[in-house]
């Protein structure tokens, strides 16, 4: 199987998906393409250490997906919880 989006790997994007019933929105830096899921990740700070979080999105559940024009902002130094 050929991976879709393979093109946009490292870049940040905006997908729209669906989580049962819900559409959700979700911006992040496209990690890897495995021709079935994207994976996504987000770093953020927590007790002046930084985070990553990823998440897994199957093809099926994406309703669109888009270059995001939102310039990438670097984890804070200070705490976010």
């Amino acid at each position: 199987m050929m991976a879709r989006y393979a093109a946009l790997v490292g870049r940040r994007i905006e997908v729209q998906y669906r989580e049962g019933d819900i559409s959700l929105p979700v911006t992040g830096i496209l990690a890897a393409d495995s021709g079935r899921s994207i994976f996504l990740e987000e770093h953020y700070s927590q007790h002046r250490a930084v985070k990553t979080f990823r998440w897994e999105i199957p093809y099926g559940a994406i309703i669109e997906i888009a270059v995001s024009s939102a310039p990438e902002t670097a984890p804070e130094s200070s705490a976010l919880f």
